[in-house]
């Protein structure tokens, strides 16, 4: 059995986190609809690929058997939410991920599905 005392010792040690690191209403809503957004499997898809390399419209929609045009649509989608980017490089446009945010959130929730339960 514990002592009593020990257990406000080690209650101690473990601060409550503080009133701003909870997240507000707002802030809720709008990762609710972040994590909605990536609920797509197409977007998804997407990313996986953009995750390796930037590419452009037409090798997207040749690498995920759709049409550019969709692939296109996608994008613009993607691109709303901040989560991929372009160049352009002449005529062509090259898109990638927006930042290592993007990166490793994708990352992490691949590791998180490959482990065993």
């Amino acid at each position: 059995m514990i002592p009593n005392n020990s257990i406000s010792t080690i209650n101690s040690d473990i601060s409550p986190p503080l009133a701003e690191e909870f997240l507000n209403v707002e802030k809720a809503q709008r990762m609710a609809e972040f994590f909605s957004f990536l609920g797509d499997a197409n977007r998804l898809r997407i990313l996986s690929f953009l995750a390796q390399k930037e590419l452009c419209v037409s090798d997207l929609a040749a690498s995920l058997d759709m049409s550019e045009s969709a692939v296109s649509h996608q994008l613009r989608n993607l691109r709303a939410m901040r989560l991929v980017s372009y160049r352009k490089r002449g005529r062509n446009v090259f898109y990638r991920l927006h930042d290592n945010h993007i990166l490793h959130l994708y990352q992490a929730v691949a590791e998180h599905l490959d482990e065993p339960d």
